[in-house]
């Protein structure tokens, strides 16, 4: 027995390296990233992958899968815009009011949904997403099928001018990494152990004392505001807000790169992201080919990558995990010069 927990302290100690060394590598590949790729081609990444994550939280812990978050990343986008071209909001406070129509939309729309489940919660949300799509359809501000277009980047604070790219880059990276700390802290936080608790057993959750409709509602509307945030800066990067940013398209995009990447993953999103994004910027002259080559890609992973990528990567990394609760661990074999231990005995059976 104590060989084998040895051996797992040190595979598990082994894996926390492991981790930490991928983590500083990653950091210091996205720094110098946009000096040996297209910029604008990582920065719309980065966009998605805070999207994915957003959409991750609350699909992969605590369970409900939405079809509706392109409302939320559309709309922030469209009032982002809007906020920034026609009142001359600088980016401090643009972006804010993106993310302050996510995160309300999100409210509404988590009050009207968390109690239905499965099926029946998708469908609501992406009826309700339809809605937001036919409202921008309809409203002026939007521009129609025009869409929003040469939005201003502006200056940043009053003097970090972001139509340069590099500056830019750099300032949606900080902010996508702000937003997958903020997943990160929740999802190891208590609120994050209560929703694990409400993914996997919702009536014990809530025998134990927890208002589950709540915790939902509170993952709900922080997803909405994160993915609004992806949103508001991605208009910024491309300087426009269209209709296929609010389209149901769009929430299918979003559920395809979490599920390739890996459900309940911290980065599985983040890796699902950038390939297909990767694939749609070098497959696009294939035209609508594109569509069916990500599909049959999709495909052949859920068929040998049932976890995602991450998912199945993942353990090779970090060490094996735990033995599960019933397997066997190599102990040395009992003494058979040694007295056998016998339970005492207690009035009316065992304890």
């Amino acid at each position: 027995m104590k060989a084998a927990t040895d051996r797992f302290t040190v595979s598990a100690s082994n894996g926390s390296t492991a981790v930490r060394a991928l983590t500083v590598g990653l950091l210091a590949l996205a720094l110098v990233a946009p000096f040996f790729l297209y910029p604008v081609f990582v920065m719309r990444a980065l966009c998605m992958a805070l999207f994915a994550c957003a959409f991750n939280l609350l699909v992969g812990y605590v369970g409900l899968l939405s079809f509706g978050h392109a409302a939320f990343f559309g709309s922030a986008a469209y009032i982002t815009a809007h906020t920034a071209k026609v009142w001359g909001l600088p980016p401090e406070l643009s972006i804010p009011a993106g993310v302050a129509v996510g995160a309300a939309l999100g409210a509404v729309f988590g009050y009207l949904t968390i109690r239905r489940q499965g099926i029946y919660f998708a469908m609501i949300t992406l009826a309700f997403a339809q809605m937001v799509y036919f409202f921008c359809v309809q409203a002026k501000f939007t521009g129609g099928e025009d869409g929003i277009q040469a939005v201003p980047r502006g200056h940043l604070f009053g003097f970090i001018d972001l139509n340069n790219t590099y500056a830019m880059y750099y300032f949606v990276l900080a902010v996508f990494l702000f937003g997958f700390w903020l997943i990160y802290r929740t999802i190891h936080s208590p609120f994050g152990q209560v929703m694990k608790a409400i993914r996997e057993n919702e009536p014990r959750a809530i025998s134990l004392g927890y208002r589950a409709e709540y915790y939902k509602l509170l993952a709900f509307v922080l997803s909405a505001a994160l993915a609004g945030l992806a949103g508001s800066i991605k208009s910024l990067v491309f300087q426009f807000a269209s209709l296929t940013d609010v389209y149901w398209t769009t929430s299918g995009e979003v559920v395809l790169m979490t599920l390739l990447g890996g459900i309940g993953t911290i980065l599985g999103p983040v890796v699902g992201a950038f390939i297909v994004v990767t694939m749609e910027t070098y497959l696009a002259q294939t035209g609508s080919w594109v569509t069916i080559i990500e599909g049959v890609i999709f495909v052949l992973c859920v068929l040998t990558f049932r976890e995602g990528i991450v998912g199945v990567v993942a353990p090779y990394i970090t060490g094996r995990p735990a033995p599960a609760a019933g397997a066997e661990l190599e102990a040395p074999p009992p003494d058979p010069s040694a007295t056998p231990h016998k339970e005492p005995e207690t009035v009316g059976g065992s304890l």
